[in-house]
């Protein structure tokens, strides 16, 4: 689907594009339609909802038909769907990535890294779109790997994740919302942070990922449906 089919297809069931732009990332259009929903619609063909009225919207779109009752919102149980996935997105700090998955592991859960996983000849964002499908939650992994500052200003110089690691934000944020997305930020007080959107879910760290940062990460986790046992923190 591209934008001009799915415009075809929003005006008839009565929803206006209040605005259009290409995604922060680059990587297709966004529609923001004036009931509060939105339509991220990729370059690749596919495309997903947030926001407002998403079941009549991808109703519209041809998704998914509309639920004959209303539907109560609710987190997506993990462990009742059967699906404990989490994906992961690191740069060059395999230390802190190995603690990572290892504390993921270790609460039952079962993380994605995109480098373990077979590319079947897909490019790397086809990989990406592939691997986060299924998933419902993203732990990036945001460490001082790169250094940057604007042009000329060399005293504004400060450490930054890598452009792959704020790339790979971006598609999970469109893919899953920022309330299903949380980004761990090593040495936060020298770090400049990958983005400035607002309500993002930022968790410093220094060294030590298995102390306050695993709870509050676990805690976000579990307010997402995912069951972790507190013992195993």
């Amino acid at each position: 689907m591209n934008i001009d089919e799915a415009k075809s297809l929003l005006a008839p069931a009565g929803f206006t594009v209040s605005s259009e732009q290409r995604s922060s990332n680059d990587l297709g259009w966004q529609l923001r339609l004036s009931n509060g929903g939105i339509v991220n619609i990729f370059d690749t063909g596919s495309f997903n909802v947030q926001g407002k009225c998403q079941p009549e919207i991808k109703a519209a779109l041809g998704a998914e038909a509309v639920p004959q009752a209303p539907v109560k919102a609710t987190t997506i149980d993990a462990k009742q769907s059967g699906n404990n996935k989490v994906f992961v997105v690191y740069g060059h700090d395999e230390t802190a990535r190995n603690h990572l998955e290892a504390m993921l592991r270790r609460w039952g859960l079962d993380p994605l890294i995109l480098d373990q996983l077979p590319s079947e000849g897909q490019t790397i964002i086809e990989k990406l779109e592939k691997y986060t499908a299924d998933v419902h939650f993203g732990v990036v992994l945001a460490t001082p790997d790169d250094e940057g500052n604007r042009a000329g200003r060399e005293d504004e110089k400060a450490y930054r994740a890598r452009q792959n690691v704020v790339l790979e934000l971006g598609m999970l944020l469109s893919r899953l919302g920022r309330s299903r997305v949380a980004i761990l930020l090593k040495q936060q007080a020298n770090m400049e942070r990958p983005s400035d959107i607002q309500g993002l879910i930022y968790i410093p760290f220094k060294d030590d990922l298995q102390k306050e940062a695993g709870t509050i990460l676990a805690k976000e986790m579990v307010a997402q449906g995912y069951h972790i046992d507190v013992a195993k923190l």
